[in-house]
């Protein structure tokens, strides 16, 4: 079988999950402050990460969020799909939020990729995060029904937004 162009190193396209747990009208983040070669260095996002070989999205979400939390979720929801791309890169995110889990979580410098903290929901924004963030934040915390967000950056800036298809952003 010849994969092609599904498999060409100029244009990477790789599949993620994205988790924000919720407790107490507040999300935990993480502040992204390990890896220098990161993306998303000094950005706060939710916990997550690439999906390994043969994983499902549920797959996925419950080995990060265990990795980088120490949690194992008992109960989450899939809220919807964000296409992101930037520069010549394409990540699909599977997002999702989850409000029942058992364990203890991982304190101070025992998460490998930075600081976990309960952010509340309403100064969420006011974090460094990413600009397209705002849009489906808006939109989980409205209980929009699943949707697809398409969000296309320059460097950190957004140029384009798309949700279910309609242009929101130009």
């Amino acid at each position: 079988m010849n994969l092609g162009a599904f498999m060409n190193p100029e244009y990477p396209i790789f599949s993620t999950t994205l988790c924000y747990l919720e407790r107490d009208d507040a999300y935990l983040m993480l502040h992204r402050v390990k890896k220098e070669d990161d993306y998303n260095h000094d950005k706060w996002v939710g916990v997550g990460g690439k999906f390994e070989r043969f994983e499902s999205p549920e797959d996925c979400l419950l080995r990060e969020v265990k990795e980088e939390t120490g949690l194992t979720l008992t109960h989450w929801r899939s809220r919807g799909l964000l296409t992101f791309i930037w520069g010549n890169m394409t990540e699909f995110i599977h997002l999702y939020t989850a409000d029942a889990w058992t364990g203890e979580m991982i304190q101070g410098d025992a998460c490998r990729e930075g600081v976990l903290e309960w952010v509340p929901k309403e100064k969420v924004e006011q974090l460094p995060i990413w600009e397209g963030d705002k849009i489906f934040f808006k939109l989980l915390n409205e209980e929009h029904p699943w949707f697809s967000l398409k969000l296309v950056y320059e460097g950190d800036v957004l140029r384009q937004a798309v949700l279910d298809g309609e242009r929101i952003v130009d």
